[in-house]
């Protein structure tokens, strides 16, 4: 273009931020400086959202010096933008900073926001603190709010709490939805409730979704209970769900039993239905380049110097009382060849990431 102006850059920089090219609209936000053109509150936003998706909290700290310069720290929208992208980078102090400078000034979309980075941060009963006060300030919360608070609640294993604000959803004149019901739905599986959750899935006025009973598919999976299991995947493959997870949580409660002759049974039914594992993998860059792990991988160079690394971790966190939960291994095996499997899958003590980092003495 011959021409450019505020709105041209401001659309290229908000479709890179938002089409996973973060970096390119973080740069493109600095060329736009040195060319001369100043950016507004719509450009602002874009760059926020590329740090928020990067989790680059130096450049969300450097933009968020420009927006106290330019003074467009009184925009309500650039404020929750700010606690958004603190509380994406891990910095929800920050984020909080933010919300308490802007006093009056709060509008729904800034508590909703505020209330979901304390959720985001396991800090549950923040969240709720929070929640009380715009109770109190007399802002109406809305479906989001509670599916914040109730996310808040899963994230910190308050379930009376989840529980009580589900059921005062009315009292605001909100109607659950499907994502409300998940959440839910999860809390109470994960806290060993699977009947309340199954009861509840059945109570809806709408359809449940898949996510719904894979959630209480992989509570099941926690306390190993096999009829309800059963029954939460004779739902998924009703609705037609072909997930590989889901044959697999199943079969892992089997194998906790000791019922082989099921386990073959689910790898029979995931052959006919054509259900492909996909194999877990890992990744670590050192020194600009970046390496794949899979479970048992022996293709990388320096292969014999990273399991010797992981050995020598194994060893050590086993005389501080660490045992592996071999319960998981879908084979019928000894103990000692199930823990070597556990030893060497791709996601074990975040290896190889972390151990390729110490061998390359990057940690």
């Amino acid at each position: 273009m011959q021409l450019r102006d505020i709105a041209s850059w401001n659309s290229l920089i908000f479709g890179l931020a938002q089409g996973s090219q973060a970096s390119e609209a973080l740069d493109l936000f600095k060329r736009m400086e040195v060319e001369g053109l100043k950016p507004n509150e719509v450009t602002v936003m874009g760059v926020l959202s590329a740090c928020s998706n990067m989790g680059d909290f130096k450049e969300g700290e450097k933009i968020h010096g420009f927006i106290r310069n330019q003074k467009l720290d009184i925009n309500v929208q650039i404020c929750s933008a700010l606690i958004d992208m603190y509380a994406d980078c891990g910095f929800v102090d920050k984020a909080y900073g933010v919300f308490d400078n802007m006093g009056y000034r709060k509008c729904l979309v800034t508590w909703n926001t505020m209330i979901m980075a304390f959720a985001r941060d396991g800090d549950g009963h923040k969240a709720l603190k929070l929640f009380e006060q715009m109770e109190k300030a007399g802002v109406q919360p809305d479906a989001v709010t509670y599916l914040a608070v109730l996310s808040a609640c899963n994230h910190a294993g308050l379930v009376e709490d989840g529980v009580r604000l589900f059921n005062t959803m009315g009292k605001h004149e909100v109607k659950p939805n499907v994502k409300h019901y998940e959440s839910l739905v999860d809390l109470l599986g994960r806290a060993g409730r699977l009947k309340e959750a199954y009861n509840l899935i059945n109570s809806m006025s709408m359809v449940p979704d898949v996510v719904l009973w894979q959630s209480l598919l992989g509570a099941c999976r926690i306390y190993k209970d096999v009829e309800m299991a059963e029954i939460a995947l004779r739902k998924l493959v009703e609705m037609g769900s072909n997930n590989c997870g889901d044959f697999v949580l199943l079969s892992n409660i089997y194998v906790v039993h000791e019922r082989w002759n099921d386990v073959g049974r689910v790898r029979d039914a995931m052959k006919n239905r054509e259900v492909k594992k996909v194999p877990d993998f890992s990744y670590m860059e050192v020194d600009g380049s970046r390496h794949k792990f899979f479970t048992g991988d022996k293709s990388n160079a320096r292969w014999k110097e990273i399991y010797s690394k992981l050995d020598e971790i194994r060893f050590k966190i086993k005389e501080l009382g660490y045992v592996a939960e071999t319960s998981c291994v879908l084979h019928d095996i000894g103990e000692e060849e199930k823990e070597n499997q556990l030893c060497y899958h791709s996601e074990k003590l975040a290896v190889p990431r972390v151990n390729f980092g110490l061998v390359n003495g990057n940690l």
